[in-house]
């Protein structure tokens, strides 16, 4: 079981990764925010709950949240088959990825420099 969901988090990851920009923020705090408000607000719609759209940064994470829930359910036909504690248990571990990809572990030392 722990291979199949590396395995679909790496799909998942790399559609972000080709296919979405918003994960290139020039520093590390802005990547945190975006890559938590997008994630989430993505497993929320997923999962049919409720998304907070209150804010304009909420309303902008929601869009790409929508894109992206939208374009899994297209391409990953596995997603329809998978509860709302497996979906969450996947995005949770999608979001570490994409934290660790982004912002703990790149090599983009701009993302640290203290004038941004």
């Amino acid at each position: 079981m722990e291979d199949v969901m590396k395995e679909r988090v790496a799909e998942l990851e790399n559609y972000i990764m080709k296919k979405c920009l918003w994960q290139f923020h020039s520093r590390s705090w802005d990547r945190e925010k975006q890559n938590e408000g997008v994630l989430t607000k993505t497993m929320q719609i997923l999962c049919g709950e409720p998304v907070d759209k209150g804010t304009p940064a909420d309303r902008c994470y929601w869009v790409d949240a929508v894109v992206l829930a939208e374009e899994y359910t297209k391409r990953f036909e596995w997603l329809a088959e998978m509860g709302i504690a497996e979906i969450k248990q996947l995005m949770q571990a999608l979001k570490e990825r994409i934290d660790y990809v982004t912002i703990t572990g790149s090599l983009n030392k701009e993302l640290t420099v203290k004038q941004y």
